[in-house]
C-alpha cells in the first residue's frame, strides 16, 4: 500500500500548525496546484476546493505557503451540525469531519486496492462519498441525521458532483438494495464507540451472497493500540478476527480532532477472505 500521499498530508498539517496563528475550531488546508511534494492533479484539487467553498461549515479562507507549496486554509465551525448529529439513539459518533485532503487520500487508497464502489456509513457532510465520485467510483452516503443529509444535498447541488445520499439508520439499512459488485464500506466511529455499528453493518454485508470481494475501512485509535495485544489493528482486532477479515494495511491522516496533536488518526483497511 502506497502511503506517500498520506505522509505528505500529515507533514503539511504539521507545517500548518507551526505556521498559522489563527485558532479556529476547524482548520484545514488544500494546495492550490499540483506539486512534487503532494502530487494531486490540478483538476482534482479544484473539485476539493469547490466542496470547501460551498460548504457552510467553513466561514473564512486565506492563502498561505507551506513547505514551499501555495495553499488555501479553510476555517470553520461544526457546532450546529454536531449538536444535531448527537440526538439519535443509534448515532455512534457525532459529526466530526476528517480533513478534505484526508478524505481524498482515503478514497485514493481504496481505489488503488481495486474497489469499484464506496459506501460511507455515517457520511456526515458527504466528503468521502464526494471524493469517491470525483475519482470515478460509484458512491453512497448513509447518514441518519436529516440536517446532514440536507447539507450533502446542498453541496452536490452547488458543485454538480452527485452521489447517492441516503437518509437511513445504518444498522437497519438493507445494503442488498444497492448496486454493488466490489465495494468498500467506510465505517464512521472510533473503536471505543463504533464497534456495535461495525458489527451490525459487517454482519449484514457479509450475508449478501452476490458479493464475494468486500472491503472495509475502520477509523482506528492510537489509545486502543497502546492497550491491545494486536498492534496492527488499532483497536479493531476483535472485529477483524471475529468476522475472519484479512488486514490490507493502515494509513495515518489528519482529522478535525487531531489538528493540535502530534499523533493523527489511523485508518485500517481490511477485506473479506
Amino acid at each position: 500500500m502506497d502511503d506517500s500521499i498520506p505522509k505528505a498530508i500529515v507533514e503539511l498539517k504539521n507545517e500548518l500548525m507551526r505556521s498559522y496563528n489563527r485558532r479556529s475550531f476547524l482548520r484545514e488546508v488544500i494546495p492550490l496546484s499540483h506539486s512534487k511534494y503532494l502530487p494531486i492533479d490540478d483538476n482534482t484539487l479544484q473539485w476539493l476546493h469547490r466542496f470547501a467553498a460551498v460548504n457552510p461549515i467553513y466561514f473564512r479562507s486565506s492563502d498561505i505557503e507551506l513547505a514551499g507549496v501555495a495553499c488555501r486554509v479553510y476555517e470553520g465551525d461544526i457546532n450546529d451540525y454536531w449538536l444535531s448529529s448527537k440526538k439519535h439513539d443509534t448515532s455512534y459518533q457525532p459529526f466530526y469531519p476528517t480533513w478534505m485532503l484526508s478524505a481524498f487520500a482515503l478514497v485514493h487508497v481504496a481505489k488503488s486496492l481495486g474497489y469499484q464502489e464506496l459506501v460511507d456509513v455515517g457520511s456526515g457532510d458527504g466528503r468521502i462519498a464526494y471524493c469517491a465520485k470525483v475519482l470515478g467510483m460509484k458512491s453512497y452516503g448513509i447518514e441518519i441525521d436529516s440536517d446532514l443529509v440536507k447539507l450533502q444535498e446542498s453541496i452536490f447541488d452547488a458543485t454538480g458532483i452527485k452521489y447517492n445520499a441516503i437518509r437511513s439508520d445504518a444498522t437497519r439499512f438493507d445494503y442488498g438494495t444497492l448496486e454493488l459488485s466490489r465495494p468498500i464500506f467506510f465505517i464512521s466511529g472510533l473503536p471505543e464507540m463504533g464497534e456495535m455499528l461495525a458489527n451490525s453493518v459487517i454482519k449484514q454485508v457479509l450475508s449478501i451472497e452476490a458479493l464475494k470481494q468486500i472491503g472495509f475501512n475502520f477509523m482506528g485509535s492510537h489509545t486502543m493500540k497502546s492497550f491491545s495485544r494486536d498492534h496492527t489493528c488499532w483497536g479493531w482486532g476483535n472485529v477483524i478476527a471475529s468476522f475472519g477479515l484479512e488486514l490490507e494495511g493502515t494509513v495515518t491522516l489528519p482529522t478535525l480532532w487531531t489538528a493540535d496533536q502530534v499523533v493523527d488518526t489511523a485508518y485500517v483497511y481490511a477485506k473479506s477472505k
